[in-house]
């Protein structure tokens, strides 16, 4: 048997709760990682976390405009997951386009080489098999990800709309 949906505040509260931890962490981890990428001097990889953590600031703007009772918010957050997936499907794409396997070489230890040499592939065969697969995967898991997000704050927008649109309950004596 299934459970009743949620009152539309509940929705909202759930809603809003997500999206406030989501972007939070979405805005602190490509912060993190913007800085790391710019001290080591990989220069797109510090613009793509800027452009990443600005949809983490996006869902945090969705946030408050819902809690100011403004439902554009729910625009706000389902366009930061559609923009969060776009940056980082042209990051995958750009990666893709542009491999460099020198980093990776380093990664390798002797013991990795002889078993990659009994394979049958050279170094750089291995390593551009790993990287694009790696590759490909980091962008597959973004678009499930990012596009069940958009989905879900998508259809929470008419019970979002109905809590907002509701008077407060206020408590009785």
């Amino acid at each position: 048997m299934r459970a009743p949906p949620h009152l539309p505040e509940e929705t909202l509260y759930r809603v809003l709760r997500l999206a406030r931890f989501n972007g939070m962490s979405v805005l602190a981890i490509a912060g993190f990682f913007s800085l790391l990428s710019a001290a080591g001097h990989d220069v797109p990889g510090a613009i793509v976390g800027v452009l990443v953590a600005g949809a983490g600031a996006f869902e945090l703007h969705g946030v408050g405009l819902l809690r100011q009772g403004d439902t554009r918010g729910t625009t706000w957050l389902v366009s930061s997951q559609l923009y969060l997936l776009v940056v980082v499907l042209a990051y995958v794409g750009f990666r893709l386009t542009h491999i460099d396997l020198e980093q990776l070489r380093l990664l390798i230890t002797e013991e990795q080489r002889e078993t990659i040499s009994m394979s049958g592939l050279s170094e750089d065969q291995f390593l551009r098999v790993i990287y694009t697969t790696s590759s490909a995967v980091f962008g597959i898991v973004t678009l499930f990800y990012q596009g069940g997000m958009a989905f879900y704050y998508h259809r929470r927008r008419a019970a979002i709309a109905q809590a907002l649109a509701e008077p407060p309950e206020t408590p009785r004596d």
